[in-house]
C-alpha cells in the first residue's frame, strides 16, 4: 500500500492539472445526478421493533382516533391572574385556526373542556343526591306497603274468626293482588334503582381516577391545549409544524402568551448548519497560526469541503431510491469535514517537515503520500468500520446514517491521498512560510547542494515515560468514574435554551400540572373476551385502578374501547417527567402487569406516547452498545495488527482508546447528566445523555484515536534513510520510495 500511493503521489504531482479537472468533473456529476435523481427526504423517524411501535399499530387498527400522535400549546396570562372572557375567546380562535392546518386532526378548547369536566363532577353529585332520594322513596313505599300488609292481614284473621260471608272474602282477596303488584313494583324500580346506582359508583370510580387531570390550572391562569395530528408525532411533516408556529405567533392575544411544545416546535438540524460554519472559520484561523501561510491553511480546508462536497451530493442522488431523513447526511457532513481536514494536513505537514530538510518537491509530495498517507488509508479504514457497524443497531435511518458517513470518509481518504498532492505540487514550496523558503535557499547554497541532516530523535527516558503513563492513566480512570451512573434518554423540552418556546412550555406545564403532563402514556388493556356495551365503565374502572395502584400516576383517563370493545385505551399521566427513572420504571412495571378483570381473567397491557418511544429507544440502543464496542474494536484490533505486524502497538493503541472513551463518557455523565460544573457550560437542567450519543460517540473517537495512533507510530525518523526502531510500513516506504532508494537495492 505504502509503494502504491508513493506512486499515486508522484502521478498526481506531475499531473496535477489532470487530477483536479478530474475531482471538478467528479463534483459536477455529482451535481448533476443530485438534481437529476434525487428525491423528497422527510423528518420521520421511524424505529420498528419496539414495544411502542406494536402498540402504535394496535392503536391504528382498533382506536383509529387515538392512533395520531400530538402536541400542546401552554397558554398563560402574562401577569398570572385569571383568563377574562375576551382571552378565552381569542384563544378558541387561534385553536380554531390551527385545525385547519393540513395535517391537524383536531384540538381541543381547554376552557370547554374543563368545563365539561367540571360540569360532570356536578352532575356525578346530583346523581348521587338523586339516587339517595330514590332510595329513601323506595323505602318509605316498602315501609308502606309492609304496614298496608299487616293490616290486610289482621282484617283476614278477624273475618275468618267471625265466619265472614264470601263477598269480605273476595274484597281482601282484591286487597292483596293490588298489595302483591305494588311490591313487585318497587322491587322493578329498586332493581333499576340499583342497577343506576352500580352505573354511578362505576362512573364514580372512573371519574375518581382521573380526578388529577385537568386542562386548566387550579388559579385559572395557564391552560394546556391538546392538538392531535393525522400521523405519528415523528411523522408529522415540518410543515404542518411550521404553519402551527406561524399562526401561534401571528395570535396576538392581549395578555396571553403561547409556547408551542416539543412536539410541534421541534426542528431536526440542517446539513450545513452555523456550527458547521463557525467549525470550518475556527479550522481556518487555527491552521492560519499553526501553519503560518494562508495556502497552507486554505489547502486542507479545501479538501475537506470538495470531499464533503462529492460526498454528499452522491449520497443525496440516491434518497429517490432509499428513504432518506433530513438527519442522515448531517453525521457525514460533520465527519467529512473533521477527516478531510485531518488527512489532508497528515500529508500536508509530513511533506513541509521534508521540504525544510532539503527533499526535492515531487519526490517529498510521493514519499508524504507514501508514509502519512497510508495512516491515513488505514485510519480512514477503522473509521469506516466503525461507522458501518451502526447497522448492527437496528434501528435504520441510525444505520443509514452510518453508511453515508462511511461514504463521507472513504471520499475523504481518496482526496486527501490525490487532490491534496496534486494541490501540493500546484503550490510548490509556496507552502512553506516565506522565511523557510529563504532560509532553506540559504542552507542549500552554504552546503553545496546537500542536504541538511536531520537531528537525532531522542526518546523518552525510561522513568520519565512510565511516570506519564501512570499518572495519565490515573487521571483518565478518575474522570471515567461517573460514566457507571450513565443514563440514556431522548432530549425533552427542559433541553433547549430557555428562551426558546420548547422549554417555556415544559416549564410553564411543569410548573402549574406537574413534571408528567410533559410526557403522558398512552396505555392499551386488551381483555380477555370482549364485554358488553353496557359493562365497559365497569371495566374501565377495573383496569384503571389497576394502573393507577402501580404507583407514580397522577391521573388515569379512560379514551375509548375498540370496536370490538376487547381493547380499552387510557391516557396516564405520571409523576415524573419523560426522562425521569419514575417514569422509566412505571413503563416497565406496567408491561409487566396483568390486572384481573371484572370476571377474573387476565388483562395485558402496552404501553405508547413519546415518553415511551424514548424508553424503548435508549433501550434498544444500551442493548446494542455492547456488541457495538466488541465489533468495533475487534474489527479495528485486526485492522492495525495487520498494519503493523505485531501486537504490542494495537493494544496500546485500542486501550488507550478504551479508556479515553469511558473517560469521555464519564465527563458528559458528570456535567451534562449530574450536574457538576454545569453552570460553567451553560446546562441549565441536568438529565440523561442523548441515547444516540454513546454509539456516535464511539464511531468518532475512534477514528480519530486511530487516526493519531497510525499517523504517529508509523513515521520515518529520516525519510529516504534507514534507522532504527522503524516498522515495517516506515521500511517499505524508505527502502521503496523513489528512483536513488531502487538504486541502492539493486547494488
Amino acid at each position: 500500500m505504502a509503494e502504491l500511493l508513493y506512486r499515486v503521489g508522484r502521478f498526481a504531482a506531475r499531473r496535477h492539472w489532470t487530477v483536479l479537472g478530474l475531482w471538478l468533473l467528479a463534483l459536477l456529476v455529482g451535481l448533476g445526478t443530485f438534481l437529476g435523481f434525487s428525491g423528497p427526504v422527510s423528518s420521520a423517524i421511524t424505529i420498528p421493533g419496539t414495544p411502542t411501535s406494536a402498540v402504535a399499530a394496535q392503536l391504528a387498527r382498533d382506536f383509529p382516533d387515538a392512533s395520531g400522535g400530538s402536541g400542546s400549546l401552554a397558554v398563560t396570562t402574562t401577569d398570572g391572574t385569571p383568563f377574562t372572557a375576551a382571552q378565552k375567546s381569542g384563544v378558541a380562535r387561534l385553536l380554531g385556526q390551527v385545525d385547519t392546518v393540513h395535517g391537524v386532526r383536531s384540538t381541543t378548547d381547554p376552557f370547554a373542556t374543563q368545563g365539561q369536566l367540571d360540569r360532570g363532577a356536578a352532575q356525578l353529585a346530583a346523581g348521587r343526591t338523586q339516587l339517595d332520594q330514590g332510595r329513601t322513596a323506595l323505602a318509605q313505599g316498602e315501609r308502606k306497603l309492609a304496614e298496608q300488609q299487616r293490616q290486610l292481614d289482621q282484617q283476614r284473621a278477624a273475618a275468618t274468626a267471625a265466619g265472614a260471608p264470601a263477598s269480605v272474602t273476595a274484597r281482601l282477596d282484591a286487597a292483596q293482588t293490588q298489595l302483591d303488584a305494588g311490591r313487585k313494583q318497587l322491587a322493578a324500580q329498586r332493581a333499576t334503582l340499583e342497577a343506576k346506582a352500580t352505573q354511578l359508583a362505576d362512573g364514580a370510580r372512573v371519574a375518581d381516577l382521573a380526578s388529577g387531570f385537568r386542562f386548566v390550572s387550579e388559579d385559572g391562569s395557564a391552560a394546556i391545549a391538546p392538538v392531535s395530528f393525522d400521523l405519528p408525532t415523528n411523522e408529522v411533516p415540518t410543515e404542518t409544524k411550521t404553519a402551527i408556529e406561524t399562526l401561534v405567533a401571528r395570535a396576538g392575544i392581549d395578555g396571553v402568551a403561547v409556547y408551542p411544545s416539543q412536539d410541534i416546535s421541534q426542528t431536526v438540524p440542517s446539513v450545513l448548519g452555523p456550527g458547521e460554519v463557525a467549525g470550518v472559520l475556527v479550522a481556518a484561523l487555527v491552521l492560519v497560526l499553526m501553519l503560518g501561510t494562508l495556502i497552507g491553511a486554505a489547502l486542507p480546508l479545501a479538501s475537506a469541503l470538495l470531499g464533503v462536497g462529492v460526498a454528499t451530493l452522491a449520497a443525496m442522488s440516491f434518497s429517490g431510491l432509499v428513504d432518506f431523513q433530513s438527519v442522515t447526511p448531517v453525521l457525514g457532513v460533520m465527519l467529512g469535514l473533521a477527516v478531510g481536514i485531518d488527512y489532508s494536513l497528515f500529508i500536508l505537514n509530513r511533506h513541509r517537515t521534508q521540504l525544510r530538510h532539503g527533499m526535492g518537491l515531487h519526490e517529498s509530495i510521493g514519499v508524504a503520500n507514501g508514509t502519512s498517507g497510508n495512516a491515513v488509508v488505514f485510519a480512514g479504514a477503522t473509521v469506516m468500520v466503525a461507522l458501518l457497524a451502526l447497522n448492527i443497531t437496528g434501528i435504520p435511518f441510525l444505520g443509514l446514517m452510518g453508511t453515508v458517513g462511511a461514504g463521507a470518509v472513504f471520499v475523504a481518504i481518496v482526496v486527501a491521498t490525490t487532490f491534496t498532492p496534486a494541490m501540493l505540487s500546484l503550490v510548490g514550496m509556496r507552502i512553506l512560510r516565506r522565511r523557510e523558503r529563504a532560509h532553506l535557499l540559504g542552507t542549500a547554497g552554504a552546503a553545496g547542494g546537500h542536504r541538511p541532516a536531520q537531528p537525532p530523535v531522542r526518546p523518552m527516558r525510561t522513568s520519565r515515560a512510565v511516570l506519564t503513563l501512570l499518572v495519565g492513566v490515573a487521571a483518565l480512570a478518575v474522570v471515567a468514574l461517573p460514566a457507571l451512573q450513565m443514563r440514556l434518554g431522548l432530549p425533552d423540552g427542559s433541553s433547549q435554551p430557555r428562551e426558546t418556546a420548547p422549554y417555556k412550555a415544559y416549564a410553564l406545564q411543569a410548573e402549574r400540572f406537574g413534571d408528567g403532563y410533559n410526557g403522558p402514556l398512552l396505555v392499551v388493556a386488551d381483555l380477555p373476551r370482549p364485554v358488553a356495551r353496557d359493562a365497559v365503565t365497569a371495566e374501565q374502572a377495573a383496569v384503571g385502578r389497576a394502573i393507577r395502584d402501580a404507583g407514580d400516576v397522577v391521573a388515569v383517563v379512560p379514551v375509548s374501547a375498540s370496536r370490538a370493545r376487547d381493547a380499552l385505551a387510557f391516557q396516564v399521566i405520571p409523576k415524573g417527567g419523560p426522562n425521569s427513572e419514575s417514569t422509566a420504571t412505571l413503563v416497565q412495571s406496567l408491561r409487566d402487569l396483568q390486572p384481573r378483570s371484572t370476571d377474573g381473567g387476565r388483562v395485558t397491557l402496552g404501553v405508547a406516547g413519546n415518553a415511551s418511544a424514548n424508553i424503548d429507544v435508549s433501550q434498544k440502543l444500551s442493548d446494542a452498545l455492547p456488541l457495538y464496542l466488541v465489533l468495533v474494536v475487534g474489527l479495528s484490533l485486526l485492522i492495525l495488527v495487520l498494519v503493523f505486524r505485531s501486537l504490542l502497538v494495537p493494544l496500546t493503541a485500542t486501550l488507550g482508546f478504551v479508556l479515553s472513551l469511558l473517560a469521555s463518557f464519564g465527563g458528559l455523565t458528570a456535567i451534562f447528566q449530574l450536574g457538576w460544573l454545569s453552570s460553567l457550560f451553560g446546562v441549565h437542567d441536568p438529565g440523561p445523555i442523548l441515547s444516540f450519543l454513546p454509539i456516535i460517540e464511539t464511531g468518532i473517537l475512534f477514528g480519530l484515536a486511530m487516526d493519531y495512533q497510525l499517523s504517529s507510530s508509523p513515521a520515518c525518523a529520516r525519510p529516504g534513510r534507514a534507522g532504527p526502531r522503524r516498522g515495517w510500513l516506515c521500511s517499505a516506504v524508505c527502502t521503496r520510495a523513489g528512483p536513488s532508494s531502487r538504486r541502492r537495492r539493486s547494488s
